[in-house]
């Protein structure tokens, strides 16, 4: 597991509110550093999970989604094994200016309820429930300093917008809500799951998940705790079919205005790491899957 503590005190804060000119400074610098630390990390990583027979395993297959036009229904092998990601520590990105854990504002972190696998409604003084298609994220946790061996025992801390393109806690209508807010301790098996709905795609951002792992349940008290802070992408051609859903009008007109390679966190050359694979239908709902290294 690394330690960025000077870029993740710095990624933590809001990089949209500052204007052009900061932003691109921001996004360069941001690259400058990730690349002079990912270049360490991913030739210890590479070292450590090689083919047995000592084979170069750091060229990942493209990220594929495929899916049936007429039934919705999707597959994909984006952000599969370890094996297809060679083990290659996930990229480090902005928790944006929502991020609920006491870094900007608000802190949910901290309030008894968060550590809950169905993140749909809100606890405590609100039970009100986000609405949209049904999605499953199924997250694996893996730690690069031990050849990428499951991460058991850490904690994912995962929120993301409504299907309106709302943050609760922060939004104007949702300020008094939680919800699409949540922890989870990973299993032995380094994994955990939350119960979501699929996310809705606003002004100037792909459709993307936040997340922040850290050592311990105990440790997501502080934001600076964190281990790893990083998004989570969606096909276009999985967002394509939700959108035509109930309550997902305004997502139609977002989506065409942005692309991955456009989008201003997953156009750097990590987004590849980010890219969920997608199984199910909109009638049915989804599963998200990726391997987080840590």
């Amino acid at each position: 597991m690394r330690s960025f503590a000077a870029v993740s005190d710095q990624l933590h804060h809001d990089i949209f509110d500052r204007g052009l000119t900061f932003d691109l400074a921001t996004i360069v610098d941001r690259r400058r550093v990730l690349a002079l630390g990912a270049g360490v990390l991913t030739t210890i990583a590479i070292a450590a999970c090689g083919d047995d027979d000592g084979a170069d395993t750091s060229t990942g297959a493209d990220p594929v989604a495929t899916s049936d036009s007429a039934s919705g229904t999707t597959t994909g092998t984006t952000g599969g094994t370890v094996d297809e990601m060679s083990c290659m520590v996930i990229p480090e990105e902005t928790a944006g200016p929502y991020p609920g854990d006491g870094s900007n504002g608000v802190d949910v972190l901290t309030e008894s309820g968060v550590v809950r696998g169905d993140i749909r409604s809100s606890f405590g003084s609100s039970t009100s429930a986000a609405e949209g298609v049904p999605l499953i994220v199924s997250l694996s946790v893996v730690d690069s300093a031990d050849g990428c061996a499951p991460l058991a025992g850490a904690a994912v801390y995962l929120w993301h917008c409504d299907r309106e393109g709302r943050y609760s806690m922060y939004s104007a209508g949702v300020e008094n809500e939680n919800y699409l807010r949540g922890v989870q301790e990973t299993a032995a098996d380094g994994t955990v799951s939350f119960t979501s709905i699929y996310p809705g795609c606003y002004p100037g951002r792909w459709p993307h998940i936040h997340f922040e792992v850290y050592e311990s349940v105990d440790d997501i008290t502080s934001a600076t705790n964190a281990i790893a802070t990083s998004q989570l992408a969606f096909p276009e051609d999985v967002c394509a079919v939700v959108y035509t859903e109930e309550g997902y009008e305004g997502s139609v007109g977002n989506l065409s205005q942005i692309s991955l390679d456009r989008d201003n966190v997953f156009s750097d050359d990590g987004a590849a790491q980010q890219l969920a694979t997608l199984t199910g239908a909109a009638a049915d709902g989804y599963t998200a899957t990726l391997t987080i290294v840590v």
